[in-house]
């Protein structure tokens, strides 16, 4: 059963967190450390959201990652990610990787077949350039199609478009559904993959992760005894804890930082 966080409120979840060894905090970029923005390559953290990951990064076994469904490229330019940044990333639902001192990862898993992904944006632009408030989003591994400029009626015929033209010709791609966005991917891992890849990483002993869409439940359902999954917003979840927004994320983080650092001392 997911709980609400109330700031003022001591949690026994988050102060036993605090107290692991070897601690990820593992967060999704859009509507957890940044609002959800009509210009999907606007968005940025909030500035108390940073302050606080600054805070964390800076105690002894303490890691934060960004775990999202953006490509890495776009996901280092909405987290005003440097090359010397000490946050790990997780990029394309877990199929990329930033890491800390070594920079992007050697790719993994099959590579999409050659010229299937300018086939898909080829074949799929005409129809999203059709929708007043619809926008493409090009991704290493496929495309988003997001809607947030939209009205509910063109984004359910543009959907039904677009799943209509994956069905025919990428019957075997991923199809992720979002917050006013559809995604088809050619490669096959989620944001489970992504936490499994940070815990044996960095031999973590508790792990945060923190989202608020569908796909982020993947990521919720394979945490460990120790771990401790936020969702943020409304919407069924596997986590134990629920805050309303951004701001509440950066409370949150801002409560773990406290307790971790006095544990510390």
């Amino acid at each position: 059963m997911t709980s609400p966080w109330n700031p003022g409120t001591p949690s026994p979840e988050l102060s036993a967190l605090a107290r692991t060894e070897r601690l990820v905090v593992a967060l999704d970029f859009d509507g957890v450390a940044s609002p959800l923005v009509p210009d999907p390559m606007a968005a940025r953290a909030l500035p108390e959201t940073v302050e606080q990951i600054r805070r964390l990064t800076t105690l002894p076994d303490t890691i934060v990652s960004f775990v999202s469904g953006r490509s890495l490229h776009d996901l280092r330019i909405i987290t005003e990610h440097e090359d010397d940044s000490p946050v790990a990333l997780a990029g394309s639902h877990g199929a990329q990787y930033w890491f800390p001192g070594e920079g992007e990862a050697a790719p993994t898993g099959d590579a999409t077949e050659e010229g299937a992904r300018e086939e898909l944006w080829a074949a799929a632009r005409p129809i999203i350039d059709r929708y007043e408030g619809a926008e493409f989003e090009p991704k290493t591994f496929g495309m988003g199609v997001h809607t947030r400029r939209a009205d509910r009626e063109t984004e359910e015929k543009l959907f039904a478009e677009i799943d209509a033209l994956a069905a025919e010709r990428f019957p075997h791609w991923r199809r992720r559904a979002g917050h006013r966005v559809l995604e088809f991917s050619s490669r096959t891992e989620g944001k489970d993959a992504a936490i499994g890849v940070l815990r044996e990483r960095f031999h973590a002993t508790g792990i945060l992760f923190a989202g608020d869409d569908v796909t982020d439940e993947d990521a919720m359902r394979v945490l460990q005894p120790g771990d401790l999954g936020v969702r943020v917003g409304p919407g069924e979840s596997a986590a134990a804890l629920r805050v309303d927004g951004p701001v509440d994320v950066a409370r949150l983080l801002g409560a773990l930082a406290d307790e971790r650092a006095a544990g510390r001392e």
